[in-house]
């Protein structure tokens, strides 16, 4: 079927005046196309178009598996062609204005299983430098043993001080960090991650600037950034044969998500982590129960189904 000539006109207006690129335009010209189809099914004309009409033409979208995010951008195409469509005197109002897709539900955070991320953390890192094996050993122990965000990690100096953005004690085996909003908060070190740090700062004179205070440093003596942090992540996560691309965050939300699984304690978890609000840690609850369905469908006789 051929486009009606209002949506031929904007089509054109957007290719040609508004110059939009390829994909955009054949996104705008499938939803429009879309938008046709659905008013010749409810039998109003173009101009006769209410917002209930957009109501029911989302819906029906929506039920035939559009996902919250192609609805919202289908919307938004209808939107810009009525909006359009209105400064050329053809109709008075836009039906789409008021009109919202379903919100899209947040993707839960990517936890490593318990025995993956103990794997990754007994990994000894292969490296032509022994200090930067060390060093990247340490590296892992900090981001899954205390939950650390890898800022934090890169902002830890080797001694306080009034411009350091945290450090380790490794006499009580904790840490200071400055996390977001500049809040700070104390959160434990692991026995495993304390031995790690010894061996590290052991040879870290041979690898960091003589004034460099930082705690991670590169080959070239230089405070560590969280790009390079990412990279040895990975390359360790392959050395280690483990099936999924390992990033930091991946380790601090592992953290999270095996320490509620064993304690349970939300408030602790939220303390841990930093979080101002504990809504942001209730996501690991999800979590928590995605474990525990697959424990049960894995080992109840009643969760086998036929």
């Amino acid at each position: 079927m051929t486009p009606s000539p209002p949506i031929d006109s904007y089509l054109t207006h957007l290719r040609t005046e508004r110059r939009v690129a390829a994909r955009t335009l054949a996104v705008y010209g499938d939803a429009l196309s879309r938008l046709r189809t659905g008013l010749e099914g409810l039998h109003i004309g173009l101009d006769a178009v209410q917002p209930h009409h957009v109501r029911t033409l989302m819906a029906q979208a929506h039920a035939g598996g559009l996902s919250p995010r192609s609805l919202a951008l289908m919307l938004s195409a209808w939107r810009g062609f009525y909006r359009w469509w209105g400064l050329q005197g053809a109709v008075k109002l836009n039906p789409v204005d008021g009109v919202r897709a379903p919100k899209a539900g947040k993707p839960l955070p990517k936890a490593l299983p318990v025995d993956q991320a103990v794997a990754l953390a007994d990994e000894l890192p292969e490296h032509t430098d022994p200090a930067l094996a060390a060093r990247d050993h340490a590296i892992v122990e900090l981001l899954y043993g205390s939950g650390l965000r890898v800022g934090e990690l890169v902002g830890l100096d080797c001694q306080a001080g009034d411009a350091a953005l945290g450090w380790v004690d490794l006499v009580d085996g904790s840490a200071q960090v400055r996390g977001k909003g500049s809040k700070w908060r104390n959160v434990p070190v692991g026995g495993p991650a304390v031995q790690a740090l010894r061996a590290w700062l052991a040879l870290r004179p041979g690898v960091a600037g003589a004034s460099e205070p930082a705690l991670f440093v590169s080959r070239r003596g230089t405070r560590l950034s969280t790009s390079q942090v990412r990279t040895r992540l990975k390359a360790l996560a392959l050395q280690a044969g483990l099936p999924t691309s390992v990033h930091p965050h991946m380790l601090r939300h592992s953290f999270a998500s095996h320490l509620l699984q064993s304690s349970g304690d939300l408030r602790a978890v939220q303390e841990l982590l930093g979080h101002a609000n504990i809504s942001t840690t209730q996501v690991y609850t999800k979590l928590d129960f995605q474990h525990l369905a697959k424990v049960y469908d894995a080992a109840h006789p009643r969760a086998k189904r036929k």
